[in-house]
C-alpha cells in the first residue's frame, strides 16, 4: 500500500517525538518521577516504563506490521499520561518556581491533537476525502 506523503512525514516527526520524549524519560528519571501523581505506585519504575514504551512505540511506528498498532497504543499512552501533565502544571503553577503558563496552557490544551497524530500519522484512523 503506498503511503501519503504527508501521512509519512507526519509519522517519522511523530516517531522522532516519541523517541527524544524516551530518552528523556530515561535519562531525566529522577525529574519526571516529581510530576508523577501521587496515587500512581511505584513512580520511578512508571517513568522507566514510559521511556521504554515511547522509544518501542516509536520504533513500531517505523514498522509496516506493527504501525497501526502503535498509532493505537502511543494514542492511549498520550491519554494516560494526561493526569501527569496536569500534576506537573500544577505543581509548576502553585508553587512559582517552575515553567509558566505559557508552557503549560499549549501542552495540555495540544494533548487530544497528539493522541489524534499518532492515530492519524499510523494509519489506524483514515480521514474520508470530501467529493
Amino acid at each position: 500500500m503506498n503511503e501519503a506523503r504527508g501521512r509519512r512525514v507526519g509519522r517519522w516527526l511523530l516517531a522522532g517525538f516519541y523517541a527524544l520524549a524516551g530518552v528523556g524519560h530515561l535519562y531525566f528519571t529522577a525529574a519526571m518521577v516529581r510530576i508523577v501523581p501521587a496515587w500512581v505506585p511505584q513512580p520511578r519504575m512508571v517513568v522507566i516504563a514510559t521511556g521504554v514504551c515511547e522509544l518501542v512505540g516509536a520504533t513500531a511506528l517505523m514498522t509496516h506490521r506493527w504501525r497501526r498498532a502503535a498509532g493505537w497504543a502511543l494514542a492511549a499512552y498520550a491519554l494516560c499520561v494526561w493526569p501527569a501533565n496536569v500534576q506537573h502544571a500544577i505543581q509548576d503553577l502553585s508553587s512559582g518556581t517552575g515553567l509558566p503558563i505559557w508552557y503549560h496552557a499549549p501542552r495540555l490544551a495540544l494533548q487530544p491533537l497528539i493522541i489524534w497524530w499518532a492515530l492519524w500519522a499510523s494509519g489506524a484512523v483514515r480521514l474520508k476525502s470530501a467529493r
